[in-house]
């Protein structure tokens, strides 16, 4: 019986190597996917990764590498591993190593190649080259050293009864070097070693194949090394050291080292090296790595600060709160990674294809072998040979494998560049399905904080009546007294102190400001100390008619003037409305928020459909009725209340300047708190799935297309490997156009 122990799961990251095409990727995920205790394996093959989630309960981690080199691979924890540039950087160094070793070998048998095409006649071929002897000792150090590694995981693969890309090169290389001996051997037995003419003899296929092959590794390195260029970005942002006080000592120590707790010093012009709070100093801090506002924000003791940020003009002493892993940015990278390694489901067409391909291209080799043997060149073992050696490397699902992953990730790190963060390839994809945005109000269509927008008064001087009511205001910790503070602070007028203060829940506040009485708050409390306020009411009605919340001013016993203050919209809100709307899409706002002041904001916006006075509880029902109608939806929100919407719509976008629930509860986060990031998320998902498209397109149609024209004797088998490599090459290079993709 299942308990709850057995279900609670782990996960596990691992690299994995020996991988050559789609058909090793899929082996080990159904491979893994068999196991008791796995309860999901994700293989990727151009991050040569497996993410598997099990029950440690049922499965170790031992089990399961041990598994993976059952299999024929090897498997590398992600703890045990070394710097992913490393690996990259040493994989790229190998293969020009055995490139540049095979092209040396195999290029005199590339000239004796030309006696087999009557049309290249007229180029003189040495005697030396067309030695049979000669092209032994030349082809076999590239057949088995070279490529040792086909032959290797061939024999995995066949082992494990299945097939693989390195299967359909040892057959098709073999074939050819083989019969090629035989005849060599027969040849000298019959005629003597310097007998003349020499025999027709196909080493070179095997050989220029192999270095085509080795070719075709080397430069999918080199491009899979540029798709992971977001995450070097992301990385190369954080701080390498930072300056911690700590026995009353400064010293410089790695920023991985810092604890929760230290007191870090940050001096202007540093990167801040922890997410923490301010306790000494101020300053400016540039936050535009995060939020893309490029205006500084000014941070003084008890505000937070983020890793990775720069600290402008101040020194600034900061309690850290948050230290490696845990970091903002550290989170941002691992939302990457994850979604980089991730599988689009639209993959599965390419993993049940790659699945079966290797062993019916054998049996289509094998079919064209006969076929020419026996019917189309009868007798003419040399010439069915090399026709089924061209269908064996033609077919090679290389680019099927690549198809997708490359695609996902140069997409989804473009997207991180853009400040869009999309929790997995699956998110990816459906997004680009969205056809309706639901828009929760505060945060997100607004700016979440009330700010001073109107000032009324019947005082002479307005610059007097604010710092009054400024003064009056201060000591109030209310968040609209503490708008029309900021707001009167902004407009440069210096308050005094309040020499009295008297906080009257849900009507307002009293002070005696400079021996003045200062009223401020609603009609009821003017009403209660006697203020007539009859020739206020066309001012508070238009104030209220707009959404915004009015304060009645006194001074003295007689009415003064008018405070509002509003929750206004974003500046951007409402261009990107307008940008979603001529993007096909419907936008609908959503809010607890009386129906006026949501009629009021919507419109400002540009938005005509607005479901206002929803409880919290209820924007999940919403949002499950919107998709009752065939709507795919996407819910866009700050708060911890939208969580359940978030989770609930097909798609959950967290404006990233909000909670931290919120954005857990998303699967795309918009970093910079600007809606223009719901069209760039849309259109980045509408560019890479355009992507996948062309390369499974372009990838299938390279097979569908080289198969029957190698069958057909119309492909040298050389011919067949320069294709099969240059593809992979190209679905891996069309991926990479998506990192300079526009919004």
């Amino acid at each position: 019986m299942e308990t709850e122990a057995t279900r609670e799961t782990k996960q596990a990251q691992l690299r994995i190597t020996g991988m050559t095409c789609a058909a090793c990727a899929s082996r080990i995920e159904k491979g893994l996917n068999r196991m008791p205790g796995v309860a999901s394996a994700n293989v990727n093959l151009a991050l040569e990764t497996a993410r598997v989630e099990y029950a440690p309960s049922a499965v170790t981690l031992e089990d399961i590498i041990r598994k993976v080199e059952q299999l024929g691979y090897g498997a590398i924890p992600k703890e045990e591993q070394r710097d992913g540039q490393d690996l990259r950087r040493a994989e790229i160094r190998r293969q020009t190593v055995r490139f540049a070793l095979a092209a040396a070998l195999s290029l005199p048998l590339l000239w004796a190649m030309v006696v087999h095409f009557a049309w290249l006649s007229f180029i003189p071929v040495p005697g030396w080259v067309m030695n049979p002897w000669v092209q032994l000792a030349l082809a076999s150090p590239v057949q088995f050293a070279i490529g040792g590694p086909f032959y290797v995981g061939a024999w995995k693969a066949l082992r494990n009864r299945s097939a693989n890309m390195d299967v359909l090169v040892a057959l098709g290389t073999s074939a050819a070097y083989l019969y090629s001996l035989y005849l060599t051997l027969e040849w000298a037995l019959a005629n003597g070693y310097d007998a003349h003419p020499m025999p027709d003899l196909y080493y070179e296929t095997g050989a220029i194949l192999i270095t085509l092959i080795v070719l075709g590794k080397l430069l999918e390195a080199l491009a899979k090394g540029r798709t992971s260029e977001a995450i070097k970005k992301l990385m190369g942002l954080r701080a390498k050291t930072a300056l911690v006080i700590r026995g009353g000592e400064e010293i410089r120590i790695p920023a991985e080292e810092v604890a929760v707790g230290d007191l870090v010093l940050v001096r202007p012009g540093e990167k801040i090296p922890v997410d923490g709070i301010v306790e000494e100093g101020r300053s400016s801090v540039d936050e535009s790595m995060l939020t893309g506002e490029s205006i500084p924000v000014e941070k003084g003791p008890g505000d937070t600060v983020i890793g990775a940020t720069v600290n402008g003009n101040g020194m600034l002493k900061v309690r850290a709160a948050k230290v490696g892993r845990d970091t903002a940015l550290a989170q941002i990278i691992r939302i990457v990674e994850e979604a980089q390694g991730s599988k689009a489901p639209v993959q599965r067409v390419a993993d049940a294809i790659s699945g079966v391909f290797v062993p019916v291209v054998v049996g289509i080799a094998l079919l064209t072998f006969l076929v020419w043997f026996a019917w189309a060149a009868p007798g003419d073992f040399g010439a069915a040979l090399r026709n089924a050696i061209a269908v064996l490397v033609i077919a090679c699902p290389c680019a099927l494998g690549l198809a997708t992953p490359t695609s996902i990730m140069a997409g989804s790190g473009r997207a991180a560049e853009l400040g869009i963060l999309f929790r997995g390839g699956e998110h990816l994809e459906l997004t680009h399905r969205i056809d309706t945005v639901v828009l929760d109000k505060t945060g997100t269509v607004t700016k979440g904080r009330p700010e001073l927008t109107d000032v009324v008064t019947v005082m002479p001087d307005e610059g007097a009546f604010l710092r009054l009511v400024g003064a009056a205001e201060k000591p109030s910790e209310h968040p609209l007294a503490e708008a029309v503070v900021s707001g009167i602070a902004a407009r440069g007028i210096a308050l005094p102190e309040a020499e009295a203060f008297e906080a009257i829940p849900g009507h307002g506040i009293r002070a005696v400001v400079e021996g003045k009485e200062v009223l401020a708050g609603s009609r009821r409390l003017l009403a209660r100390h006697g203020v007539a306020t009859e020739r206020a009411e066309a001012d508070l009605q238009r104030l209220e008619e707009e959404g915004k919340t009015a304060m009645l001013v006194a001074v003295d016993g007689e009415y003064a003037g008018i405070v509002a203050a509003a929750d206004t919209i974003r500046e951007t809100s409402q261009a990107a409305v307008e940008r979603l709307k001529a993007m096909g899409l419907d936008v609908v706002m959503i809010t607890g928020d009386n129906e006026r002041t949501a009629r009021v904001i919507a419109r400002q916006a540009g938005i005509e459909r607005v479901l206002a006075e929803v409880l919290p509880e209820g924007k999940a029902e919403e949002i499950r009725k919107l998709k009752a109608q065939g709507r795919k939806v996407a819910m866009v929100g700050d708060g911890i209340n939208d969580a359940p919407a978030l989770a609930t719509a097909d798609v959950g976008m967290a404006i990233g300047t909000g909670t931290d629930v919120a954005m857990e509860a998303a699967d795309v986060t918009l970093m910079r708190g600007d809606l223009h990031g719901i069209a760039d998320a849309i259109l980045m998902s509408r560019k890479t799935m355009r992507n996948i498209r062309q390369n499974l397109f372009w990838a299938l149609a390279y097979n569908s297309l080289g198969i029957p024209i190698a069958a057909a004797g119309l492909l040298e088998p050389w011919v067949a490997g320069a294709a099969m490599a240059l593809s992979s090459v190209s679905v891996v290079l069309n991926a990479l156009r998506l990192q300079r993709a526009k919004v």
